[in-house]
């Protein structure tokens, strides 16, 4: 990946054309014309994110709960609104202590951030994290599939905005979203097991598959490389050699990317908070964690007693029965984050949107991995949970069967036309993923009841 397809480096562009490199589209690149000023340019950024379909869809991709189950509980919509005002806390926090900062005339704006991490979401395909390893697993000899790649390729090429660069964002917010700056095939063809597992005939029951074996390497997509070498072009090649190299531990499943931008760092983090302490309010108000679990867990915790951040009236507000208690609670504890927040520099790169990096001190570090963790355990991978989506895993593999093997009848014109007009059974195969990727919960549960229930559809149910 350190090869950018002849690109001139950032160094090579010339100072008059600096200021504007990060605000250019690819569309602009690939035409030649002048990008505009940041002023004009993030904001219609984020205001293409907020009017997508994709971005709207996420209304009706659940972040933990299934829907319909409550009224309450956070969706993948719900959950990006939140995080980009986690992240537009941590960019006013970031102005407001640094005073005198070299990193200050990086930092995003406010319209920036909120852009990347409303958009940081919206590849994440029904059923969540399962479904995302169901189609992993349908996609094992096409390229594979990821929500974060799949995120770039909306941004690049699905989203309606442009009718070949997608929602054709700006090169810096597009790269805030890269999470995992490397390639899928880079990262599989260091894999021996995972090389060897595709090597297995597909099973003929999707039941019998032990899906835990087809977590995909966080990666992008071979498709969007040309947009990966034009976002990372204005950096040397040595910082984008680095930038890109993989780091890989025997007893990790696959090998994984170290470094990510500033602004994605800022997302990330506003990400995690989101996670750890939102998602934290769900269970509590869906009675899936007690007072006495949480005191045992995380308030006995030797973290906690290390690190004591809060004490027993946060525990008091967070089980009090009222809302407002556990909203206050749930507040203060975003806060201690977002008021902790620093920015350090990673010498090694050269560049600034890569050397400044977003973190936490330690203590609230290790809090927020307390809390993370105990959500994880408590909440993501109870059989309650688990249960629920491994159905929604068994739904996306019967519905990629079935339109692989009749395209024809079951996929919806316009993308049958787009799987005819693909050039490549890979591309093909691409077309039918984007498909299922697209569709929220609810689609995909009724499209699985129309196609294998007797009782249920009708043909004037809209495809």
């Amino acid at each position: 990946m350190a090869n950018n397809g002849g690109i001139l480096p950032f160094w090579g562009q010339g100072v008059e054309n600096q200021a504007l490199i990060w605000t250019e589209r690819y569309s602009e690149f690939l035409k030649g014309e002048t990008p505009r000023p940041a002023r004009i340019v993030y904001q219609r950024d984020r205001a293409r994110v907020i009017h997508s379909a994709s971005f709207r869809r996420l209304q009706s991709k659940t972040q933990i709960f299934g829907l319909l189950e409550s009224d309450f509980y956070r969706t993948r919509l719900t959950h990006s609104m939140e995080v980009a005002q986690i992240g537009s806390g941590l960019v006013e926090q970031l102005i407001t202590v640094g005073e005198g900062q070299d990193y200050l005339e990086w930092l995003p704006s406010f319209y920036l951030i909120e852009a990347i991490c409303l958009s940081h979401d919206l590849g994440h395909p029904p059923f969540g994290h399962g479904g995302e390893v169901a189609l992993n697993y349908m996609m094992r000899h096409y390229g594979g599939f990821e929500g974060n790649a799949q995120t770039l390729r909306i941004l690049a090429k699905l989203g309606e905005y442009t009718p070949e660069n997608g929602i054709d964002l700006s090169r810096r917010t597009t790269l805030g979203v890269m999470k995992y700056p490397a390639l899928y095939q880079e990262i599989i063809a260091k894999n021996p097991n995972y090389l060897q597992q595709l090597a297995e005939p597909e099973v003929q029951d999707f039941r019998t598959l032990d899906m835990s074996r087809w977590v995909p390497p966080k990666g992008l997509y071979l498709e969007e490389k040309p947009v990966i070498d034009w976002v990372l072009s204005p950096f040397s090649e040595t910082d984008r050699y680095r930038f890109t190299e993989l780091h890989c531990e025997p007893n990790k499943p696959h090998c994984v990317t170290l470094h990510k931008g500033f602004d994605t760092t800022i997302m990330e983090l506003a990400d995690d908070i989101a996670y750890g302490i939102h998602d934290l309010e769900d269970a509590v108000a869906m009675r899936m964690v007690d007072r006495a679990l949480w005191e045992e867990k995380v308030m006995g915790s030797e973290v906690m007693h290390r690190y004591p951040l809060w004490n027993e009236t946060m525990t008091e507000r967070l089980f009090s029965g009222s809302s407002k208690g556990r909203k206050h609670a749930i507040s203060k504890m975003v806060g201690i984050m977002v008021e902790a927040v620093q920015v350090v520099e990673d010498e090694r790169f050269e560049h600034p949107l890569l050397r400044y990096q977003a973190q936490l001190p330690e203590a609230e570090q290790a809090v927020l991995n307390l809390l993370k963790q105990f959500v994880f355990d408590e909440v993501i991978t109870v059989p309650e949970v688990k249960g629920m989506e491994y159905k929604g895993q068994l739904i996306v593999m019967e519905l990629f069967k079935s339109l692989r093997a009749n395209p024809k009848a079951l996929l919806p014109r316009r993308t049958y036309q787009r799987y005819l007009q693909a050039e490549s059974e890979q591309a093909q195969q691409r077309v039918i993923c984007d498909y299922i990727a697209g569709m929220t919960n609810v689609y995909a549960s009724k499209l699985y009841a129309k196609f294998f229930t007797p009782q249920q559809g009708s043909v004037f149910d809209r495809l």
